[in-house]
């Protein structure tokens, strides 16, 4: 099963959404939802949107991501460049 998953995040990072809640809090699983796309990180377990990696991944895909990221993460210069950038 997990594999099926990240092999449906790789080609498409939005189906994370269909993904079971242990799934969704998965970080392998969840970095490929998010390098795909970024606006992944909308399905992702709050820990992980919580991850530092795991938000500047999602930034670099797609900025808007930042607005799924913990608060928290608003504050990191690097996330922000990012999310600028793109």
């Amino acid at each position: 099963k997990e594999q099926i998953v990240y092999e449906a995040v790789r080609h498409s990072g939005c189906s994370l959404k269909f993904a079971s809640k242990k799934l969704r809090n998965h970080k392998k699983i969840v970095l490929e939802a998010v390098k795909n796309d970024g606006l992944a990180l909308e399905y992702a377990g709050l820990g992980l949107r919580a991850d530092r990696q795991v938000v500047l991944a999602a930034v670099k895909s797609h900025g808007h991501a930042l607005s799924f990221a913990d608060v928290a993460l608003g504050s990191d210069q690097e996330i922000v460049l990012e999310a600028i950038k793109e």
